[in-house]
């Protein structure tokens, strides 16, 4: 599964346990006739912010555009998953704090564009993300 075939699975759901998405992820590999899922694939979309996991969940991140894989449509009559609601704006609020951080670490670029995303994605302000990558950008 692609990134945002990962994604495009959890916003089905709205927000999966790692725990019920790999129960999702088996099903729809059994459906498919696939072999058992890379649990590594998760990781990875959490690295990119295709996925972000708080508080235990697991939701379609800012750089993601979930799309539901062939025979996903079905998961929600396979996978029992209580309701949740989830607090895009909290999340929000611990991702720019995360891109804040990784202002120093990472690509500048990538970085950047996240911070778009990111704005785009919940309803939060990233323009400090922005302006510490040109202040880090100026000392350099």
């Amino acid at each position: 599964m692609t990134h945002d075939e990962l994604a495009g699975v959890v916003d089905l759901f709205g927000a999966l346990t790692r725990e019920e998405l790999a129960e999702a992820r088996s099903e729809l590999a059994f459906r498919q006739g696939e072999e058992e899922p890379d649990p590594a694939a998760v990781d990875a979309a959490l690295e990119e912010y295709a996925l972000v996991e708080h508080e235990g969940l697991l939701v379609a991140g800012p750089a993601a555009f979930p799309t539901l894989p062939p025979e996903a449509s079905d998961l929600p009559y396979i996978v029992d998953v209580p309701e949740r609601e989830v607090d895009h704006e909290e999340i929000g609020e611990r991702v720019r704090d995360d891109l804040l951080a990784a202002v120093e670490r990472d690509d500048p670029e990538r970085l950047r564009e996240l911070s778009y995303d990111l704005e785009a994605w919940a309803p939060v302000d990233a323009s400090d993300v922005r302006a510490r990558l040109e202040s880090e950008g100026e000392e350099s």
